[in-house]
């Protein structure tokens, strides 16, 4: 017998932990763009916590999307009154709770309403979680791409955009022109320095529109930098009975996540913000030595068990950490190649966090899928895994590791794992992806010429000569046979 999760049920709600607050007391300050499984298992958490020690009641979150699949997750959550139930879960213990801080969630592809709704003079933080790749940003510069079709479309229809960015542009000129002042823009993606990226993005389009706005929006509009950390998997049906039959509670699409989080922000915020730091998270005036941990040892940590770890077969993200082989590949990597070029972090030391990594990515109840950490590739080998390389390259230091990590990602793209059983499309650019690595078989050069993806790395003669030995071992040895000649000094 299971309770269907809705504002009228709370009550009868026993297993799970449900809002403090009076939802009905909650006004709007926040939209945000992106309502997916990380948002509601990190920003909302941390909002749910601040409303239920009895603060911050003016800074509930609208939802805001653009991708039609957006509109799914919208139909799901109304149902529901925008409920979402978090379940966080380590080894030995599971516990649930129900955030109330969505009070609305603005229909996808309605222009009109969202900018009215940037407009609004409550709404005093826009924030955005719209993945790596929703940034518009060219691989190999890792700078805003202006002729990217989505932007020169909402340029062409300023009236009427399609994007995030062209949605917030023309909600800061709305205010603007009606003397409100702008909103801070906040992002809550895995980018380095995701303010600044999120600055060139808004007034890049700016731009193409009038250069007089893009300065505007450089002079006037703030966007905190900020690193964002908590492992959150898709929500599958796997997820929606262990929620059923271990809580008693129906929710069309629950969160399941670690109990590890955190959010480090530059308190950067002229509009205002909640005081979130009550409830965790740390204000600081520089988090690029948070980030660069962050994105280099566990984002780079989760790239370098992903590809191997598809290869062999394996499923789940715990099952990889159970392989010796994959654990003990992921140790030497870290401690050898990436761990060196991360700066210092304050208070922090690196191997302790890459400890804590570990122990995260064991976790057997996340239920983590290895195809989940091979998505996308394209968009998250530049940030997560090259430019680690590319420092290696320019220390004149040895980077055979990571190099074996092209080549497994290369290898993964060819559509086949070493058993033979086929890979389905797991990446935006899947087809171009595995005609590279077809023509990389015979020649690994080949690879390498994607120039958008690989930059100036590409043109390393050491990343090279090592790209193409790990490459040529993966197809002639295969993938557990390779692991076992890197750990052995032997490749």
């Amino acid at each position: 017998m299971t309770t269907k999760l809705s504002a009228a049920n709370l009550d009868a709600i026993k297993s799970a932990a449900v809002p403090r607050y009076s939802r009905a007391d909650l006004a709007p300050g926040i939209v945000h763009f992106g309502v997916g499984n990380f948002h509601r298992a990190h920003q909302a958490v941390y909002l749910d916590a601040l409303f239920n020690l009895g603060e911050g009641h003016d800074w509930a979150l609208i939802g805001a999307g653009v991708r039609e699949t957006d509109e799914a997750m919208r139909q799901k959550l109304s149902a529901q009154d925008w409920l979402t139930t978090v379940v966080e879960q380590e080894a030995d213990s599971s516990s649930a709770h129900i955030t109330g801080v969505m009070i609305d969630y603005l229909k996808p592809g309605d222009s009109a309403a969202v900018i009215a709704k940037l407009a609004d003079p409550a709404i005093r933080i826009v924030s955005l979680t719209i993945t790596e790749g929703g940034y518009y940003i060219d691989p190999a510069s890792q700078k805003f791409d202006p002729k990217h079709p989505d932007i020169a479309y909402d340029a062409a229809h300023f009236d009427a955009p399609k994007t995030a960015f062209g949605l917030i542009l023309a909600g800061l000129v709305k205010r603007r022109d009606a003397g409100l002042q702008p909103f801070t823009v906040m992002s809550c993606d895995n980018i380095p320095g995701n303010g600044h990226v999120t600055e060139n993005a808004v007034a890049g389009l700016a731009a193409l529109i009038d250069p007089a706005l893009a300065a505007w929006i450089k002079s006037s509009v703030a966007f905190p930098n900020g690193m964002v950390d908590r492992i959150t998997p898709a929500t599958s049906d796997r997820e929606k009975k262990l929620l059923a039959d271990n809580f008693g509670i129906d929710d069309a699409w629950p969160v399941f996540c670690e109990n590890f989080k955190q959010w480090v922000l530059e308190d950067n915020f002229p509009a205002g913000r909640p005081a979130l730091e009550k409830v965790g998270v740390q204000f600081v005036p520089d988090v690029a030595p948070y980030e660069h941990m962050k994105i280099r040892i566990l984002n780079g940590g989760h790239a370098t068990i992903a590809y191997p770890a598809g290869l062999m077969d394996i499923h789940f993200v715990h099952e990889a950490m159970e392989n010796p082989l994959v654990a003990a590949f992921l140790k030497k990597v870290e401690t050898e190649e990436i761990i060196p070029v991360v700066p210092p972090v304050p208070d922090t030391d690196l191997n302790d966090y890459l400890a804590l990594c570990e122990k995260r990515f064991a976790n057997p109840k996340i239920g983590d899928t290895i195809r989940r950490l091979c998505l996308d590739g394209s968009n998250r080998q530049p940030k997560f895994i090259i430019p680690s390389a590319l420092d290696r390259v320019n220390a004149n230091s040895l980077l055979t590791g990571l190099a074996l990590v092209s080549a497994l990602w290369c290898r993964y793209c060819y559509g086949t794992t070493d058993s033979g059983a086929v890979i389905e499309l797991n990446d935006p650019n899947w087809d171009r992806l595995t005609a590279q690595s077809k023509k990389a078989k015979e020649n690994p050069a080949a690879w390498l010429e994607m120039a958008d993806i690989y930059g100036d790395l590409a043109k390393a003669p050491s990343f090279i000569a090592a790209f193409t030995k790990s490459l040529n071992s993966l197809w002639t040895q295969g993938t557990k046979a390779t692991l076992e000649a890197y750990l052995a000094d032997r490749l």
